[in-house]
């Protein structure tokens, strides 16, 4: 008999762990908090294609939610400390709580740096090389990251907002739950990079170029993308109600769409805009094998 009691308290203690609210999870797995509230109050359960999804947003194992799962993770990070105790360390600087508002980063060589937990708004990072560098909870909002190198770096749980990446070399730079409104990217193109559970109704998106860009369960409602290029990009259950596409140029380019036991998802996925994009062979049958999108006025290469 499923113990709905124990599944309810693994899905709020990893929630919590990976700093989600109910509304948050929620909004990921396209269905409402309420029904969040009863797993966790152990009055129901999700069914196993939920569990799936569960378990890719809130960074779990699947076995994680079986009654005898054990983590392995201690025995992991013992082996790797012994092994890194016979090597010689890199020093890393650390800036973790510290109070950098409208500091002076700019043109800056800062390769691994963390900076965690800290107050980092209107700060200035232009021109700097911050390959390999964390942005982990911290405040960030109108900080400045036009020409920087941020190669390899990570925003988690991040303030951007109305922050700037003019011509930032982004490459497998990785945005995962940081918040994006009003951040502005101008005249970038994003190699290899990740936007993970990221609301980027409000981001704006200027003459960029995205190559191997993946898009996992984030929310582009009303996004235009008009005249800019996508290759070999990833939409992965993410809603892209009202999304335009006009004019831009899409090549090896896949939509999968969020499950729905309805037809919702088809439905928004519906409204979104191709006309007079640009795309290849591939990326139009895909497309076309959706049934519901529009694509009389494509151009196909």
């Amino acid at each position: 008999m499923l113990n709905t009691k124990m599944i309810g308290n693994k899905i709020a203690q990893a929630r919590k762990k990976a700093n989600i609210s109910q509304a948050q999870l929620a909004q990921f797995l396209f269905i409402s908090p309420q029904a969040v509230g009863k797993w966790e109050r152990g009055e129901s359960s999700p069914d196993i294609v939920t569990f799936n999804r569960l378990s890719e947003i809130l960074g779990v194992d699947l076995n994680y939610f079986s009654e005898n799962y054990q983590s392995t993770n201690d025995g992991i990070e013992q082996e790797a400390a012994k092994q890194s105790s016979t090597t010689e360390r890199q020093v890393q600087i650390n800036l973790t709580a510290v109070n950098l508002e409208e500091s002076d980063f700019a043109g800056v060589t800062l390769h691994k740096g963390k900076f965690k937990a800290s107050p980092l708004s209107g700060a200035d990072f232009s021109n700097a090389d911050l390959t390999g560098s964390l942005f982990e909870v911290s405040d960030a909002h109108q900080a400045n990251f036009d020409d920087a190198n941020l190669t390899d770096c990570t925003f988690s749980i991040t303030d951007l907002a109305d922050a700037s990446f003019r011509k930032s070399i982004l490459v497998r730079t990785d945005f995962n739950k940081s918040t994006l409104a009003g951040t502005k990217f101008t005249d970038v193109k994003l190699t290899d990079v990740k936007l993970t559970m990221v609301d980027l109704r409000k981001t704006i998106f200027e003459n960029c170029v995205f190559n191997g860009v993946d898009f996992k369960y984030s929310d582009l409602r009303g996004m235009h993308f008009n005249g800019q290029s996508f290759i070999g990009v990833q939409f992965d259950k993410s809603a892209l109600n009202d999304v335009s596409f006009t004019g831009a140029t899409l090549k090896n380019v896949s939509f999968r769409l969020p499950f729905s036991v309805t037809n919702k998802s088809y439905r928004a996925f519906k409204t979104v805009c191709f006309d007079g994009a640009i795309m290849d062979k591939l990326t139009y049958a895909g497309l076309k094998g959706l049934w519901v999108v529009d694509l009389s006025k494509v151009i196909v290469i």
